[in-house]
């Protein structure tokens, strides 16, 4: 009996684990099929266009400040942690080139999808869990209108276009902050970094990030939006869900992240 019980424990949770899975890929699923009705169908069934843009800008555009700060601030971590190691060496000026492939391919997409999750991820998991506490879902489908097209469905495109365009402001900022450091301690001229930087990044590093970006915001909005509808208990739930979504969604970020690293490199890309 003693043995059976861990056993007994591992296996509910391996379960569990694959019934949450199996969940979140259903509302996936759910929201794909609607996005074509959604986004072409006639106008009493299409998604309200109005609902996108007012998420695009609270997901996306009042995240910017955070994701400039944040990354401006790390670029100038790296810069000032590698230059005493590449000095040994005689290649200080190396440091333009490694911020901007890190930059480009790793750390404006995963730094950028971090800051969205406690941004926009936990707001969206306690809105919809809200709704649902309220019986407001019960409400929509009573009339009819789907919540997955009209409450999940803007929701994650917002955040998937969103999140490749804070990526981008993202890497700029990395390499700004990269910029400031090196040409104000390291000695390096303005026009030297910049050529630097130009050159070492290709098309395929820039490319791969922003393909982790557009995952990454999917990952984020689908997560939240589960688990907002899975909330039961009340207010004591809507809490639960919200500190659920931002812990699993950043597990899910860099789990998802290793997976696209370890096949990028597998692909020699």
């Amino acid at each position: 009996m003693l043995l059976l019980r861990p056993i007994s424990a591992i296996g509910s949770r391996a379960i569990g684990l694959l019934e949450f899975i199996g969940g979140l890929g259903y509302l996936l699923a759910d929201t794909a099929s609607s996005a074509g009705r959604g986004l072409f169908s006639k106008r009493g069934r299409r998604m309200g266009w109005r609902s996108l843009w007012f998420q695009m800008v609270r997901v996306g555009v009042r995240s910017i400040p955070i994701v400039v700060l944040v990354l401006f601030c790390i670029g100038a971590i790296l810069a000032l942690q590698m230059s005493p190691i590449l000095k040994t060496y005689g290649a200080e000026s190396q440091v333009a080139r490694i911020i901007a492939v890190a930059t480009f391919r790793e750390l404006g997409p995963l730094v950028s999808a971090i800051v969205l999750t406690g941004f926009a991820g936990a707001s969206i998991a306690a809105e919809i869990g809200t709704m649902v506490v309220s019986e407001e879902i019960e409400a929509l489908e009573a009339e009819a209108i789907n919540p997955i097209r009209f409450l999940v469905l803007p929701r994650v495109v917002a955040t998937t276009v969103m999140m490749v365009c804070v990526a981008v402001v993202g890497d700029l900022m990395g390499v700004a902050g990269g910029l400031f450091v090196s040409r104000t301690f390291l000695g390096l001229s303005f026009e030297q970094y910049i050529r630097l930087t130009f050159e070492a990044p290709k098309v395929r590093d820039f490319a791969t990030g922003l393909i982790k970006a557009g995952v990454f915001g999917m990952l984020i909005s689908t997560l939240a939006c589960y688990l907002g509808l899975g909330v039961t208990g009340g207010a004591q739930g809507v809490g639960i869900a919200t500190t659920r979504t931002v812990v699993l969604t950043i597990v899910a970020l860099i789990t998802v992240d290793l997976m696209f690293t370890g096949a990028f490199y597998f692909f020699g890309w």
